[in-house]
């Protein structure tokens, strides 16, 4: 028989699937856990089950606790030494071999920081080659589950402190200063296509991405749903395709045969062409 604090979590965990609309399945459990725990913490409560009964009571609880549990832990050119290789040697390889038909998927992409930085970094690259009017042909499709932050990566603003960590000229020349904030500048925030997407359940966007970043998301997930979904990412590729983790993870599974490592370091992989 199971313990009571187990049987009260199963019952919390069923309601929160069906009132926000959240599969918690594929995550990890301990992960779970803690977040839930922030929020039982927030309204006072030490149970399980008094939080469950203080979700009927309180509906708009629905939502901090979905913000809780998603992850947005995200800043501009987090991790430099991973950037710094994208702009020095990914890109311009994969713009000069697609001839800037680029397609790339930020996987998890929170507030926007990722993708931005990604389309800004093909703009300096064709800018530099006095190739600018190829930008056209790079999409950047944006995916996360997190409604709240999708609304903030669509509205592309940001405090000017959150800019500290990308290179000057980057900031300077594909931002622009908005009512005391600094906004993506339109050529490259045309270039991202940002929608909601839940990596546990539903289907990419396309099966040809010339380059797939999904960092510091992964390790969130079970290791089933792991390796299903470096699966998917390996399928999503297109012959030649970089895959890119967060610095914390490690491909698994059956990806490892369908994938070549480019940098152990940053956590770069390849497709074969």
């Amino acid at each position: 028989m199971k313990p009571a604090d187990d049987v009260a979590f199963t019952a919390l965990a069923r309601k929160i699937c069906s009132g926000a609309g959240f599969t918690l399945g594929a995550y990890k459990d301990k992960c779970i856990r803690r977040r839930i725990a922030v929020r039982m913490r927030a309204c006072g409560v030490h149970t399980y089950a008094d939080y469950h009964a203080l979700l009927d009571r309180t509906p708009l609880e629905y939502d901090r606790l979905r913000d809780a549990l998603t992850i947005n832990v995200t800043r501009f050119y987090r991790n430099p030494e991973t950037w710094d290789l994208l702009r020095r040697e990914l890109l311009p390889q994969l713009c000069e071999r697609r001839r800037g038909e680029l397609h790339a998927w930020s996987a998890g992409c929170s507030s926007g920081e990722e993708p931005y930085t990604l389309s800004a970094l093909v703009a300096e690259y064709l800018d530099r080659v006095n190739r600018p009017e190829q930008l056209h042909r790079l999409t950047v499709d944006a995916t996360d589950i997190d409604r709240v932050s999708l609304e903030r990566a669509r509205a592309a603003r940001y405090p000017s402190q959150a800019l500290a960590g990308l290179p000057a000229e980057l900031a300077i020349t594909y931002f622009e200063p908005v009512d005391g904030e600094r906004r993506v500048i339109e050529r490259v925030r045309r270039r991202v296509a940002i929608r909601r997407l839940d990596l546990s359940t539903d289907a990419p966007v396309r099966q040809d991405y010339d380059l797939i970043l999904c960092r510091n998301v992964v390790i969130y997930f079970d290791r089933p749903m792991q390796e299903r979904l470096f699966q998917i990412f390996a399928c999503s590729l297109a012959p030649g395709g970089f895959l890119v983790l967060g610095k914390v993870e490690t491909l698994l599974g059956p990806a490892r045969e369908r994938l070549a490592m480019v940098d152990p370091r940053e956590r770069v992989y390849r497709r074969p062409t």
